[in-house]
């Protein structure tokens, strides 16, 4: 199932993160909104540059044969994608509590500056998930069955002492903390939007959407991965299969993105529906002069639209 389900996220994954920053980036306008969604686009894009050699490996039987240095760069693009996104995510409730809590502090706070901090701040937190397990080593040959894994098998010295606080560091500053700001944030974004009389079925859309890639993608792969290295489950029970099986359904959290760019930004909404209705008038083929024309004007219409 493990190299199913990458697969699968690298197939829907990374086309529709591509059409995202193609919009974001050639047919929005620069906002600091923007700039930020642009930046977790990219961080996903990274992520789907790893995702083959993770499906090779599970599908020669988690054989590593590519070399140390190789499976450590995956293995920390794999988790510092997950960490840099989730704090990315709660960026992007950050900006979106100050334009609609405090409005008119958002005309100057919400500037090139702002968000280009926020982005700087991303780039921060990744490297620093990411440089622990660039520095240790990853695989570790096997007699029964003869393999080599990538960071499947550690010693357990180097899981309790090194891996189990280094794991747990990450889990609360960059997991827990992001999710309470972004419960925060939305929360506080209804209560606005209910105390002004205003439609917020918008507003619900957006914070189920986050919800669900905290809760059903990302909190599963973090809680068993402090189980799984503390050894701390009950009666002993190997958590092996279940953390891997969750560490692969994390990456979901990276499709799910551009639906909440759909709904997070009006104009990734308005340049989507326009590309998406030029593509429909190309593919439809007229049967007669008449109907060449309208469709040809239509199509005119609807590049017009992107520019």
């Amino acid at each position: 199932m493990l190299p199913i389900i990458y697969l699968s996220t690298f197939c829907v994954g990374l086309p529709t993160n591509l059409l995202a920053l193609w919009i974001l980036m050639f047919r929005t306008k620069r906002r600091p909104s923007t700039t930020l969604l642009i930046n977790l686009t990219v961080i996903d894009c990274l992520l789907f540059l790893v995702l083959p050699f993770r499906i090779v490996y599970h599908f020669r039987g988690n054989h590593w044969e590519l070399g140390e240095p190789l499976c450590r760069i995956v293995m920390a693009m794999l988790y510092g994608n997950m960490y840099s996104s989730v704090w990315s995510l709660a960026f992007v409730a950050v900006d979106r509590y100050v334009a609609v809590v405090y409005p008119f502090g958002a005309k100057s706070l919400r500037s090139r500056r702002w968000s280009r901090g926020l982005t700087a701040t991303v780039w921060v937190v990744m490297p620093a998930a990411m440089l622990p397990l660039l520095l240790s080593r990853q695989t570790y040959p096997l007699d029964d069955p003869n393999i080599t894994t990538c960071h499947d098998a550690l010693p357990e010295s180097v899981q309790e002492n090194y891996f189990l606080p280094y794991f747990a560091t990450l889990f609360t500053t960059c997991f827990l903390l992001p999710f309470i700001i972004v419960m925060f944030c939305h929360s506080a974004i209804l209560r606005t939007l209910l105390a002004e009389g205003r439609k917020y079925c918008h507003a619900i859309r957006v914070t189920v959407l986050m919800i669900l890639v905290f809760v059903v993608s990302l909190l599963p792969c973090n809680v068993l991965l402090i189980l799984t290295y503390s050894d701390s489950w009950p009666d002993g029970e190997d958590l092996y299969v279940p953390y891997m099986m969750s560490l692969a359904t994390s990456t979901f959290n990276s499709c799910f993105h551009p639906y909440i760019f759909y709904f997070v930004s009006r104009d990734f909404r308005e340049r989507t529906r326009s590309a998406l209705c030029c593509l429909h008038d190309m593919e439809d083929k007229p049967s007669s002069q008449g109907t060449h024309t309208s469709s040809s004007a239509g199509q005119s219409h609807c590049f017009s639209t992107l520019v």
